[in-house]
């Protein structure tokens, strides 16, 4: 399975970005998808994820509210959107698939990851 991210970049605060994921090899719909998030001299942190029908979703603190997870199962692809950014939303973004649970599960495959740059 691999995953690819894109759709980031800079952007302003308060301005709103869309990244997507897209997914090749394997069985999408079987797979409960993720984004998470790394900032500089930070550990990678969760943001959010979504389960396999795409009817159930979970958020960080950090994000709720300002952010939507999606899925396309047809086009084996998941969107993040990030509402209100500020510069603590500065990371590389990183999309990832997990045959378990949404919560707490370990995730099996990750993208490369795609920067994302708030300026004040």
């Amino acid at each position: 399975v691999q995953l690819q991210a894109s759709g980031g970049g800079l952007v302003q605060a308060g301005d709103s970005l869309r990244l997507t994921c897209a997914a090749s090899g394997g069985s999408f719909s079987n797979y409960v998808m993720g984004w998470f998030r790394q900032a500089p001299g930070k550990e990678r942190e969760f943001v959010a994820t979504i389960n396999r029908a795409g009817g159930r979703t979970y958020y960080a603190d950090s994000v709720k509210g300002r952010s939507t997870i999606a899925r396309d199962n047809a086009k084996n692809t998941v969107f993040l959107q990030l509402n209100n950014t500020n510069p603590e939303d500065t990371a590389v973004y990183y999309c990832a698939l997990t045959y378990g649970r949404c919560l707490g599960a370990r995730y099996d495959y990750w993208g490369q990851g795609t920067l994302v740059t708030v300026s004040s």
